[in-house]
């Protein structure tokens, strides 16, 4: 009798404790974004804002950014993907992008003129950049050193 109240006991337990719903945080939503053919170049992080980006282009972005130039050179295009990050459910410590909140893209033409587009998926209660800021911020950033 005790064995069978026993084993009774145990599939209870192990059939409540079993369940078909994900325990995953689901609010979390984590963007791959497809730099097409432009090339990583490098990324940043912003703790206060909780926020990293990520650097792509062409290879006139790349020598421009190389040679530390204050202008980008003529054909090159950039763009400055900007997500929010939150901790990685999976690795304590870790954090992974979520939320993509801003792709801005930097353009030369022929003639040398310099085009600035933003795409912003915020709040319509966000900070409007001056293409200049944003171009001269773009040419801060310098390429990861690959070995």
């Amino acid at each position: 009798m005790k064995n069978t109240i026993l084993i009774l006991l145990a599939g209870f337990i192990s059939l409540v404790s079993c369940t078909k719903e994900n325990s995953n945080d689901n609010r979390l939503m984590r963007v791959v974004f497809d730099p097409g053919n432009l090339k990583f170049i490098s990324t940043s992080l912003n703790p206060k804002k909780e926020t990293m980006s990520a650097l792509y282009g062409n290879e006139q972005a790349l020598k421009s950014l190389s040679k530390e130039a204050v202008q980008p050179e003529v054909g090159a295009v950039m763009k400055l993907v900007t997500w929010r990050y939150h901790d990685n459910p999976q690795y304590i410590g870790g954090t992974i992008t979520g939320e993509l909140l801003r792709v801005e893209t930097i353009q030369v033409d022929g003639n040398g003129n310099i085009s600035y587009d933003a795409k912003d998926n915020q709040d319509k209660n966000h900070q409007q950049y001056k293409k200049e800021e944003r171009v001269q911020y773009f040419m801060s950033y310098r390429p990861v050193n690959r070995p």
